[in-house]
């Protein structure tokens, strides 16, 4: 049977407007009509910059990326939907120098957010960021610096904070009806299977690669420079690319490993161990000819924190969902029952009790996206006005982030690390150490704040 909705979403509005102890500068008044630009104009940046204009409070007055045919398109709609008639830049620096604007959204690729997100709000700006915040640990470290000393507001987009059903389940959780937690299993699986190179092309007129690639190492474009929407590592491959993201648990896993720290109160782990690898997709190749990704096909990681224990995996192969249910979200495991958290489908809790009755809670998504960015948007402005906490702060979310991205090195190295959160350190593991930052590439420099 379905549990009373009201008794856990009576907290809901409390919860997303919770306030915190520090209070911003400059917060601005009630009636402002807020000067917003996007970085990175993609099918995320969309999805954001709808949520902007839906809101009747920005004026879109810059739009930002290296690649003019998505510039174009989305010129094109801000003026198709609103009254704005955004400036056009292909690079950030030479926008944020010109526009100066109140707000500045990075939907960029992940290797971009650190050096996008710092300058704005040394610009002036609050910041909506797109998760994970960065790339390695120590960038995401200098971020939340640099967003405290600018008194900036920088909301992240893990948007199931804001999501009706994940904050009734953290209620739920909460409030001990699943019991003590013992274990955490969070996953992510979908289909796929071997992966075939692709050569390596020259990159369209309309596309700055060299820009795209920006701090990171560059690649050989290997897109189809025919199709803007297509395959490749532009526009929607690059998670799959180790140089520029971390895989499926940089992704995904970020999500669910921020629903188990939001939801229990836990800030870091202590122990992280993986394993993962390409058995299916096949080795990892980049020659002078062609290129496959190089992120796992499936990965395993593990974490220890002080009362339980979590567990993530995924797979982009064997998507006939053998398992039944919902193929993303965690499972808390507690000594009254088991509550799997999901997406679309919502959250159930099955009773240790057999006598007990299931209890559901279904989801409330917005559209057309599936998603709640509109009201994690709604958030964000908010406490740009009252100077208020949001509810993905960027030092909140960076410490999920340093989840994923643990994970990951642990993957890197081959065996397990131990984690100081106090110190930002591996205990006494100094190849670990070398891994939480990355050298940048030509004169790009590496965010020291």
């Amino acid at each position: 049977m379905n549990m009373n909705r009201r008794s856990f979403l009576q907290s809901t509005s409390a919860a997303l407007l919770a306030t915190s102890s520090f209070r911003l500068v400059g917060a601005d008044s009630p009636a402002r009509r807020h000067r917003t630009a996007l970085v990175g104009c993609g099918w995320w940046g969309g999805n954001i910059l709808a949520a902007a204009m839906a809101s009747g409070a920005c004026e879109i007055v810059a739009l930002c990326d290296v690649d003019r045919r998505f510039l174009k398109r989305t010129d094109e709609r801000v003026r198709k939907e609103t009254r704005d008639a955004p400036k056009l830049f292909g690079d950030y620096r030479e926008m944020l120098a010109q526009v100066k604007p109140d707000i500045c959204i990075v939907a960029t690729p992940d290797h971009w957010h650190p050096l996008i997100m710092i300058a704005a709000v040394q610009a002036g700006a609050h910041v909506y960021v797109e998760k994970p915040i960065s790339h390695t640990i120590l960038e995401g470290r200098a971020m939340v610096r640099a967003a405290r000393a600018a008194s900036r507001v920088v909301q992240v987009g893990t948007h199931r904070r804001a999501s009706p059903h994940n904050l009734s389940a953290r209620e739920f959780v909460r409030s001990g009806k699943v019991g003590k937690i013992g274990m955490v299993r969070a996953f992510v699986n979908y289909g796929g299977g071997p992966e075939t190179p692709k050569p390596h092309t020259q990159p369209p007129p309309e596309l700055d690669w060299d820009l795209w690639c920006g701090p990171a190492p560059k690649r050989p474009f290997n897109g189809n420079p025919n199709n803007p929407w297509g395959s490749g590592i532009h526009p929607r491959g690059f998670r799959h690319f180790l140089d520029y993201a971390n895989g499926t648990l940089g992704d995904w896993g970020i999500h669910w490993l921020d629903q188990i720290l939001w939801i229990t109160g836990e800030q870091a782990p202590t122990f992280v161990s993986s394993l993962g690898g390409r058995p299916v997709k096949g080795p990892a190749i980049l020659n002078d000819k062609e290129q496959t990704s190089d992120a796992p096909d499936h990965q395993i990681a593990q974490y220890k924190f002080t009362d339980f224990d979590v567990s993530w995996e995924h797979r982009l192969f064997a998507g006939h969902n053998a398992e039944k249910g919902e193929n993303v979200g965690c499972y808390f495991f507690g000594t009254e029952g088991t509550l799997h958290l999901g997406w679309q489908k919502g959250w159930t809790f099955y009773p240790t009790n057999d006598k007990q009755a299931t209890i559901h809670e279904d989801a409330k998504l917005d559209e057309p996206d599936g998603q709640n960015i509109r009201t994690l948007w709604t958030n964000f402005l908010d406490c740009i006005r009252t100077g208020n906490k949001p509810i993905s702060d960027i030092e909140d979310i960076h410490r999920s982030t340093n989840c994923a991205l643990l994970g990951m090195l642990s993957l890197k190295l081959g065996r397990s690390i131990a984690w100081d959160a106090a110190k930002y350190e591996c205990t006494g593991d100094v190849a670990a150490n070398q891994l939480l930052r990355r050298a940048y590439r030509g004169d790009w420099k590496y965010p020291e704040i």
